[in-house]
């Protein structure tokens, strides 16, 4: 796929741990693709394996339709960050960007540019040593954007970023995305990629669990749930479990309604003479749909622990 990402049948084995079992999917150009699931999961494993830095068992991975290793100038075909911390403290900004970029060819107004990008054009001189975590993401994301790519690769990128900077970095994604860029951002948490992300990547144990676009998440998660808001929330919630809806809260003067229809719902509390304001369709947060999603692997959740303290200690 020219200036895609493609991860085919990835496997990989830290000792007795099976940190990818099958991964596969795509990440197309002209969209942000979040790719998201719990500590553990394959996420840095398979972005590892896309640069080249670790070796899969088996399956390959493509970037622009080729092996990142085998490209001549790897930073002008994909852009990525995966550890923040990795800067020669020593080293300003600026040159440690000149550094990068004199590997590839590239000349200093492009670190020029990106420091302005990133928003560290006053701090260009300054010493990364002394840099704040949100500066250091901000000065890898520079190094990611160096090269002017068409492919990025952002693992937690939000990490260390205060509100302001979370909406710059929201920003800067939609629009590398709208010039036609492919974009992937990791993420463990549902709540960054809100508004963000075009498309999901799930998964769990090393393997896909769902490969959608996030409106048709959304909407097939919110298909046939009511909000329902009534000063009785108790006898609301024990009359249409009596009907054989699934209702949960959702707030103090609220429920959310599964299995009735909105008019079946009007008819039982309206028959039974429970008062209620007023009946929606339930708007479904990325968060809700990702629970949703999983919530069968209620098991695997409650056994990341150990898979996680095995991950880290082989260091993915």
């Amino acid at each position: 796929m020219d200036g895609g990402i493609e991860v085919e049948g990835l496997r990989k084995r830290f000792g007795a741990t099976q940190a990818l079992d099958g991964m596969s999917f795509v990440v197309r150009p002209g969209r942000v693709t979040g790719f998201v699931g719990p500590n553990g999961a394959g996420k840095s494993t398979t972005m590892r394996v896309v640069l080249g830095l670790d070796r899969p068992d088996a399956g390959r991975a493509l970037v622009g339709g080729q092996p990142y290793r085998s490209l001549a100038e790897p930073l002008r075909r994909l852009g990525s960050l995966l550890d923040a911390g990795a800067l020669q403290p020593s080293r300003t900004a600026r040159n440690h960007l000149l550094w990068l970029a004199q590997t590839q060819g590239l000349p200093p107004s492009r670190v020029d540019h990106v420091l302005g990008q990133v928003g560290l054009a006053d701090a260009a001189r300054r010493r990364a040593g002394g840099f704040s975590l949100g500066m250091r993401q901000r000065l890898g994301i520079a190094a990611a954007l160096l090269g002017d790519p068409p492919a990025l690769m952002l693992d937690e990128p939000f990490n260390g970023l205060d509100p302001e900077g979370i909406r710059w970095i929201r920003a800067l994604l939609t629009s590398l995305a709208a010039a036609g860029r492919a974009v992937l951002v990791s993420s463990h948490l549902m709540s960054e990629l809100e508004g963000v992300a075009d498309h999901l990547v799930v998964v769990g144990r090393g393997r896909v669990v769902a490969d959608t676009g996030v409106r048709e998440l959304l909407d097939g998660v919110a298909a046939g749930r009511v909000t329902v808001r009534t000063a009785a929330p108790s006898a609301a919630e024990e009359v249409l479990a009596r009907a054989g809806a699934e209702v949960r809260s959702s707030g103090p003067d609220s429920l959310t309604v599964t299995g009735l229809t909105g008019e079946a719902i009007v008819a039982r509390l309206t028959g039974n003479g429970v008062p209620f304001a007023e009946l929606s369709s339930h708007r479904v947060t990325l968060e809700e749909a990702y629970l949703e999603l999983t919530r069968d692997a209620a098991q695997f959740r409650a056994s990341l622990g150990q898979e996680d303290q095995e991950t880290r200690e082989a260091g993915r």
